[in-house]
Order: structure tokens, then C-alpha cells, then sequence
């Protein structure tokens, strides 16, 4: 008797394990790169952030003629919402002689 041999076309065990390789590769590239940026754009936030309230302290010193002594008191007076300040006090953004510091 005679065995008949069916060709079969699939992927030798050599070439998945390049594959999975490269595959690996390209993940190892990629992610520090990911992480870097969201690192970038946290501190990018940040800076906006400062940015932000720096704007409304002197938009309340103009109105008022008075610096304010708090970030609570810019929300009092309708210049931060809730969400920036919670968001300021998470970056810890205080107000100093006049100036939004991080």
C-alpha cells in the first residue's frame, strides 16, 4: 500500500517564530515611545494650566484692583470653574507674589 502525501500549505514552526519576533521587536520600539509622550504631555498640561490661572489672577487684579488670595477665591469670583481648580490643585499650582507657580 501505497501512502498518498497531502501537500499542505501552512507556516513552518521557523517562520511564526520570526514572525513573533519581529512582532516583538516593533512593541519593544514602540512603547517607551508611547510612555514618553504622555510624559510630554502632562507636563505640556501643566504649563497650560499655569498659563491659565496666571491669565484669570491678572484678569482679577484688573476688576478688582486687589490680587486674589486664593485659587478658591478666583472660583468665587467666577474666573476658575470647579474642574480647573481641582485640576491646578493637582498640579499643585499655588499663587505667589502675584504669580501662578507650579
Amino acid at each position: 500500500m501505497t501512502k498518498l502525501r497531502k501537500n499542505k500549505s501552512a507556516f513552518t514552526l521557523i517562520e511564526m517564530t520570526v514572525v513573533l519576533f519581529i512582532i516583538s521587536l516593533l512593541i519593544l520600539i514602540v512603547l517607551p515611545n508611547i510612555a514618553q509622550q504622555r510624559s510630554n504631555a502632562k507636563s505640556i498640561h501643566g504649563n497650560a494650566m499655569v498659563e491659565v490661572v496666571q491669565t484669570q489672577i491678572d484678569l482679577y487684579e484688573n476688576e478688582h484692583q486687589k490680587l486674589p488670595a486664593s485659587l478658591d477665591e478666583l472660583k468665587e469670583g467666577g474666573y476658575l470653574t470647579e474642574k480647573q481648580v481641582s485640576q491646578a490643585e493637582a498640579n499643585h499650582i499655588t499663587i505667589k507674589d502675584n504669580k501662578a507657580v507650579k
